[in-house]
């Protein structure tokens, strides 16, 4: 089936809908939405260009009869719904199918946008809650820690919950949660420095809002030539690092206690082998929640998480943590570009994410400004070159593992490609 030729306005308004939706999906990287855009745009007899940043695109739109017209669109990338990334793949094939027409595919899109919610609210403070602690075991193996995480983890929560409701509060939510986890946690759970240190007591809590996704995709943008994207995400994900960061001071503040305390003081583990495997049940199904999957995914991400934390812990054996990290990297989007040609799975971001959340990437940039507001200098500039260090195996390792099972027929949304266009085009 071929479409007819959409006139000018019709193709203009549904293609700055579907960039503005792309846009608000691209947190993981804003690798494809040109060549999304432009594959909509000739499924309706049309052409279109885009110049895009993280958070806008112009396009510039030609219709089948050689008018053209320039329009901008906006979205800002945050923590995201992916129901709606769901929806867009079989969205997307349906298009370039030649199955439906402009008409109904702005009104198909429009729905999408204003779906609601999968999961209730209480289901979305749970999520966070599991995600939480489904992460906790990774960052220190204590029942411990798993107690502090489930008081914190719920604090961290009530705030999510909050600032659906309250958008003012989500500009400075990361500010805030720290600040109260880093008050709680120090009153109630740092007296022991046996039972590990504050900030490792805090991170499994706080990992929702670090952004290690964003420091990643930032520099795997960079990998790719998507210079001005690359270098605008890097420093939005810094200023998102700082507000942790800040928050974290502003409990050490409130508290009176001395910033000497910050030092990462590991516990012993006495987690057994079967709490860790729980683990990552805990951790997937917090994920499906805490991000809107649709729960029919479950047991795909599963299975992707466990491999990418087998993969991992072998070769990190083998040959060290960045070793470990780039190889893990390397199938987990190579299975993940793979799982995608299955029409009827999810899309590569989704296949990518909680096994990439596994490999704690942004975790390493707040211990490091932490340990070095606690005077330990050394240890912390070591941490934050660790954290260059493993940004960079993780993003190569991703554009590595998906280049070697590239194919042009690709649909999904997210698939790095060297960019088209000049001056941070996607």
């Amino acid at each position: 089936m071929e479409h007819r030729a959409a006139n000018l306005d019709d193709l203009s308004a549904f293609l700055a809908r579907l960039t503005s939706l792309l846009l608000r999906s691209s947190g993981e990287g804003a690798y494809a939405i040109e060549r999304a855009v432009s594959t909509s745009a000739q499924a309706f007899g049309g052409q279109a260009s885009l110049v895009v940043v993280p958070e806008a695109a112009v396009l510039t739109v030609t219709a089948a009869n050689g008018s053209t017209r320039t329009v901008s669109a906006h979205g800002f990338p945050g923590v995201i719904r992916l129901d709606q990334v769901a929806a867009l793949k079989p969205f997307l094939a349906d298009m370039k199918a030649g199955n439906i027409t402009v008409g109904e595919a702005d009104r198909r899109l429009a729905r999408i946008e204003t779906a609601p919610a999968p999961y209730p609210w209480w289901l979305k403070f749970l999520g966070v809650l599991l995600f939480s602690l489904g992460f906790a075991p990774l960052v220190q193996a204590t029942w411990y820690e798993i107690t502090t995480t489930a008081v914190l983890g719920a604090i961290a929560a009530a705030f999510v919950v909050a600032a659906g409701r309250a958008p003012r509060l989500s500009r400075i939510l990361p500010l805030v949660v720290s600040a109260v986890v880093s008050i709680v946690a120090i009153e109630l759970f740092a007296g022991d420095p046996a039972r590990g240190g504050p900030v490792l007591l805090m991170l499994p809590a706080l990992f929702y809002f670090v952004p290690g996704d964003f420091l990643s995709a930032s520099t795997t943008e960079l990998a790719v030539g998507l210079i001005t994207t690359g270098a605008i995400r890097l420093v939005y994900a810094t200023f998102l690092l700082v507000q942790l960061y800040l928050g974290v001071l502003l409990g050490i503040l409130v508290t009176g206690t001395s910033t000497h305390a910050l030092f990462d003081t590991a516990a012993s583990a006495d987690l057994p082998t079967w709490a860790m495997f729980l683990g990552g049940m805990v951790f997937t199904a917090g994920t499906v929640l805490a991000f809107a999957i649709p729960y029919r995914f479950f047991w795909i991400l599963l299975v992707l998480v466990y491999v990418t934390v087998g993969v991992q812990s072998l070769f990190t054996k083998l040959i060290l943590e960045t070793g470990g990290t780039f190889v893990a990297a390397v199938v987990l989007a190579a299975a993940a570009n793979l799982l995608d040609r299955i029409p009827a799975g999810p899309p590569r971001l989704i296949l990518i994410l909680a096994g990439f959340f596994t490999l704690t990437v942004g975790s390493l940039g707040m211990r490091g400004l932490t340990t070095l507001a606690g005077g330990y200098v050394i240890e912390g500039i070591q941490d934050l070159q660790k954290l260059v260090t493993i940004v960079t195996a993780l993003s190569i390792g991703l554009v590595v593992g998906i280049a070697l099972t590239h194919t042009r027929s690709s649909t999904g949304p997210t698939a790095p490609a060297p960019p088209t266009t000049s001056a941070g085009g996607s």
